[in-house]
């Protein structure tokens, strides 16, 4: 039994998710409060941090450790490549998106929008939305770039790379913080990522609060 502890629009619990349902591994999802860090969570992961993979009695953390981790022990629907040149640009840009992206941009746009008002944490900093809308758009001329040369972001197969940047913007998407009129190619990208089956359950989410756009879930958008 697959149990993950997670929230909505956070972009690593997505990534996690996304690896579950393109293996086709059935879970159950927990929303947790981490901000709360209530004792009985920070016995799951003293960091706080989600998201969190229980795995019959094994507690897993840290979003790409977890992915790693199902690749190892389910291969099938592999979302990295055999060849180590290509694993090794699938894994540099899933963390160039977990560390590089999310410094620059989700943190500076998700987390002022959102998770400060559901943390009751102030009002948005309009100084870091400022600089994450700026800085979004050097990462979709970067993805662009890669694209003209790619079929997907790491190669010519869809990798955890994709996933890793699909996690990311949905959330954004979810918000209408992606101009997707800058890039033919990063918007081609993510409808066809967004058409996928694993994406389904990303797309249902609600955030109370912060309703999703019209466009959010519309394959066409």
């Amino acid at each position: 039994m697959f149990r993950l502890y997670h929230v909505p629009l956070s972009p690593f619990c997505r990534k996690v998710r996304l690896s579950l349902a393109e293996k086709k591994i059935e879970v159950e999802l927990v929303e947790e409060r981490y901000w709360d860090k209530s004792a009985e969570f920070l016995r799951r992961n003293p960091a706080g941090k989600l998201p969190v993979l229980k795995v019959g009695d094994e507690i897993l953390s840290e979003s790409t450790a977890i992915c790693e981790y199902l690749e190892e022990e389910y291969p099938d629907k592999a979302l990295l490549p055999d060849n180590p040149k290509d694993r090794f640009e699938a894994r540099r840009l899933v963390s160039w998106f977990d560390d590089k992206f999310h410094n620059e941009v989700t943190s500076k746009l998700l987390y002022e929008r959102v998770n400060k008002k559901i943390m009751g944490q102030g009002f948005p900093d309009s100084k870091n939305i400022k600089e994450g809308s700026k800085n979004i758009k050097y990462h979709i001329d970067y993805m662009a770039w890669l694209l003209e040369h790619r079929r997907w972001l790491a190669g010519e197969v869809m990798t955890l790379a994709d996933f890793a940047a699909a996690a990311h913007f949905s959330t954004l998407d979810y918000l209408s913080d992606i101009d997707w009129s800058r890039s033919n190619a990063v918007k081609d990208w993510y409808a066809k990522i967004k058409s996928r089956p694993a994406f389904r359950n990303l797309l249902v989410d609600q955030v109370s609060g912060f309703p999703p756009p019209l466009h959010y879930n519309d394959l066409d958008f």
